[in-house]
């Protein structure tokens, strides 16, 4: 099973700052002729506290390699009125143009939105058209989008819900699956993968790549405590009797530094049946970096 790997990955985005709450990550990555694709979003510490963090830029990159990149689009928190960003998710629209998906947080609330914003060009994403595409409610917030899009013009989507009825619990997550004609109305489709009790993951379950389809097999970000936010490490979970089950021996890749987390992981299949790894790792100093690591072609 190709998994990412920070012994044998590197840095390709470091943190904005080095110490605890500085992380540069969240990613999503794409191939599109030749050329790959990055999205991801950078926080930075406010404050001693480890929740006293803010998202405060999305970016979206570019490289020929994979792992010397060139910004190509900065979408400022301010012109949100939010008071974070969160994972970003770049598309490539069948008809042409690109979307990228950014997650906003309601000010003063654990609220949860997502937006779209379609441009002709990355370049103009960040004066594009924007829609508000997944509002949340105040009974979940939803975040952490992975999209993807057909030929046929056939949208999915797998979103990472917050439940917001009960104060001091918002933190647990599962993820839900929605379908769409256009990328921007949404029909839901109820969860898909949930936390396991009495496990690693018992306190979330946020699904962020999708390694094989038939049967799928995906990554998601998993912990066993609030304690443990912010720091999620990544689990496998894989299609059985038409759902997704998680593997039972725990998760499958940790950072061996400081919170030991490593999420947010984002794979591209790459020509020659390798694998290239996209994630957020946390590092000896406690900041966490983007990475990247390419994990060999698996056996047969």
């Amino acid at each position: 099973m190709p998994l990412p790997s920070v012994e044998q990955g590197r840095v390709v985005v470091p943190a904005p700052d080095r110490g605890p709450g500085n992380w540069a990550g969240a990613p999503h990555a794409l191939r599109d002729d030749d050329v790959y694709w990055l999205s991801y979003r950078v926080r930075r510490a406010t404050g001693p506290e480890r929740d006293q963090t803010r998202g405060v830029q999305t970016v979206v990159a570019r490289s020929e390699d994979g792992e010397r990149f060139e910004t190509v689009a900065r979408i400022e928190r301010d012109g949100f009125a939010t008071d974070s960003f969160e994972r970003p998710c770049l598309v490539r629209r069948p008809q042409g143009g690109w979307r990228l998906y950014v997650c906003c947080a309601t000010p003063g609330s654990k609220h949860w939105w997502i937006e779209a914003i379609d441009a002709d060009e990355p370049s103009g994403l960040p004066a594009g058209q924007r829609t508000v595409v997944f509002p949340g409610s105040d009974a979940v917030a939803v975040k952490d989008p992975i999209v993807d899009v057909d030929a046929a013009g056939d949208w999915r989507a797998w979103i990472c819900c917050h439940p917001l009825t009960e104060a001091g619990e918002e933190d647990r997550m599962t993820t839900a699956y929605a379908t769409s004609s256009d990328g921007l109305s949404w029909d839901w489709h109820g969860d898909v993968l949930r936390p396991t009790p009495g496990t690693w993951d018992q306190r979330g379950a946020r699904m962020t790549t999708i390694l094989s389809s038939e049967p799928q097999v995906v990554l998601y970000d998993g912990r066993a405590s609030a304690a443990e936010n912010w720091f999620e490490k990544t689990g496998i979970a894989r299609e059985r009797d038409g759902a997704l089950v998680a593997d039972a021996d725990g998760p499958a890749a940790t950072s061996p530094h400081s919170d030991g987390g490593l999420r947010y992981a984002t794979a591209v299949p790459l020509l020659d049946g390798r694998t290239r790894f996209y994630f957020e790792a946390a590092s000896p100093d406690g900041a966490h970096d983007l990475w990247t690591s390419v994990s060999p072609a698996a056996a047969g």
